[in-house]
């Protein structure tokens, strides 16, 4: 995981091959985002609703990314290497992992 981190990969949870069991397989999602994977891969159709939900960022956690992510593009911060964001202090490690959220927010966004 820390690798995958450092690198700027996705790392993705392995398959759950028991398309029977739909409590299983939340759980499975759940304790693999709890371990820090950003997804999981699929075999079939009926599992992308529980896995986009379950590792779907919190919406107060992306607004809050989009807040970070606008506060550094703004002009009047060129340079700055931290900003208050909504009384929270940002750094420019926040902006990376704001961009981060964001994209796997708006991925999931699209997904069928």
């Amino acid at each position: 995981m820390a690798a995958a981190r450092a690198y700027g990969l996705t790392i993705l949870d392995s398959v759950c091959n028991d398309l029977e069991d739909a409590a299983g397989f939340e759980w499975v999602c759940r304790q693999g985002s709890d371990l820090g994977f950003d997804g999981k891969t699929l075999i079939h159709p009926g599992q992308i609703e529980t896995c986009n939900r379950v590792f779907s960022p919190d919406p107060g956690e992306v607004a809050w990314a989009r807040a970070v992510i606008d506060a550094f593009a703004d002009p009047a911060n060129a340079g700055r290497g931290a900003l208050r964001v909504d009384n929270r202090l940002a750094e420019r490690l926040h902006l990376t992992q704001a961009e981060r959220l964001v994209a796997l927010a708006d991925a999931i966004a699209g997904a069928p």
